[in-house]
């Protein structure tokens, strides 16, 4: 007698790719720059320093005094130079000064040109974010469909499994979602 497969598996077996595609979604949006100043925004740059490159959260501590400062605070003092010159090739919108032990950095009010192209960017990483998703679906789907091929699944647990994976995909599509609204209203503040 085959063994049976419970489609329950094979839908839980793609939830944990679904939390990583939301996690990825989640650091690419922190990324865009909005008017709101957040460490992630500088956090992963790469600063040269004794002749080897370090992001600069592992070179200081990163903190946000204001909504449109960032604070920087080497550990050191002889990495200053090294920051200054990294950030000032990232072209964040903002000049660094440099204020004794400290970096900072004041960040503009954005353009309406700008906070489009913003808002233009976010949804492209949605789309990718979405497509992702469909795919894991997709993946799970025929991986359904062969299991019950194959006699390891009854076919209406195959339909079942069909509705549970789509109510799965529909609750991350929903946080997806509920991200991209998050973001586009810190764009347009």
């Amino acid at each position: 007698m085959e063994e049976k497969t419970d489609y329950k598996k094979i839908i839980e077996k793609i939830k944990p790719e679904l939390e990583k595609v939301l996690n990825f979604f989640k650091g690419e949006l922190q990324k865009i720059k909005t008017s709101r100043a957040s460490p992630s925004l500088v956090e992963d740059i790469e600063v040269e320093c004794f002749g080897q490159k370090f992001r600069l959260n592992e070179l200081s501590i990163i903190s946000i005094p204001e909504p449109r400062q960032i604070l920087i605070q080497p550990w050191d003092t002889s990495y200053i130079e090294g920051i200054v010159k990294a950030l000032e090739k990232t072209g964040i919108g903002a000049a660094p000064i440099v204020d004794k032990n400290y970096i900072r950095i004041n960040l503009p009010s954005l353009s309406e040109e700008f906070r489009k192209d913003l808002i233009r960017l976010v949804s492209e990483k949605q789309e990718q974010a979405r497509q992702t998703v469909r795919r894991w679906r997709e993946e799970a789907w025929a991986d359904l469909q062969e299991k019950f091929r194959e006699g390891k699944i009854r076919e209406d647990d195959k339909y079942k499994g069909k509705d549970e994976l789509q109510d799965l995909v529909d609750e991350y599509q929903e946080k997806i979602e509920e991200l991209v609204e998050k973001k586009k209203k810190e764009i347009i503040e």
